[in-house]
């Protein structure tokens, strides 16, 4: 089946920076829309692709690789690796990248981003996890892992989250760390479900602010 187009929303001005956030459009994309209405990253361009469908059958992190399909799952992370690769050929400089989402789609960006060939300018995931966690050392050749060792990454989770427990945020940003990603920063947001709530909302902007600040493409 052919993937669909992502949707695209323009950078108001010149366009040096872009924000790759992979979910349903009913979630992310009034987020641009809050942005653009505040004067925010006008020279930065976001694409919403379509989150991958990723069944959750389990309910312990260590039980998820067992559950995932490997195939179906990497070929989403080339699918997100060619919207990168899109924005380097249209003249954004990798480092003026960032590339994230929610839940599956938090997923598949924060396994996309790890494997990237090109240093990106960060990686975030929202009540989110890491795919194929057992099988990513080995899938982390030594070019990749040097690519995006020292990208900051972002994670929030909602602590009463039922759907991707809070538990599986907490096991992924031990993982990166043990892993060598020394630049998680794992949040926790009290009371919160399945979703985002503003303070979230207000921390990933911040953080956006600090990898893309205007002016440097």
């Amino acid at each position: 089946m052919a993937q669909l187009a992502p949707l695209v929303v323009p950078a108001l001005k010149k366009h040096t920076a872009t924000v790759i956030w992979a979910h349903g459009l009913g979630d992310t994309l009034p987020m641009a829309e809050n942005f653009r209405r505040r004067g925010k990253f006008e020279e930065v361009a976001f694409v919403f692709p379509n989150a991958p469908n990723i069944p959750i059958t389990v309910t312990g992190f260590d039980d998820l690789a067992q559950a995932q399909d490997q195939p179906g799952i990497l070929r989403s992370r080339d699918y997100f690796h060619s919207l990168v690769k899109a924005e380097i050929e249209k003249g954004i400089p990798s480092n003026r990248i960032v590339l994230g989402g929610f839940s599956q789609g938090g997923a598949i960006s924060i396994f996309a981003g790890l494997t990237s060939p090109h240093p990106l300018a960060g990686i975030f995931g929202l009540s989110s996890y890491l795919l194929l966690h057992e099988a990513l050392p080995t899938l982390l050749t030594p070019q990749l892992k040097t690519a995006n060792q020292s990208t900051p990454i972002f994670m929030g989770h909602g602590d009463a989250d039922p759907l991707v427990k809070v538990e599986w945020g907490r096991g992924t940003a031990k993982e990166l760390r043990e892993l060598g990603w020394g630049t998680v920063d794992f949040r926790e947001y009290k009371g919160l479900v399945h979703g985002a709530d503003p303070k979230e909302m207000d921390d990933l902007e911040e953080w956006l602010g600090g990898r893309l600040p205007p002016g440097q493409g």
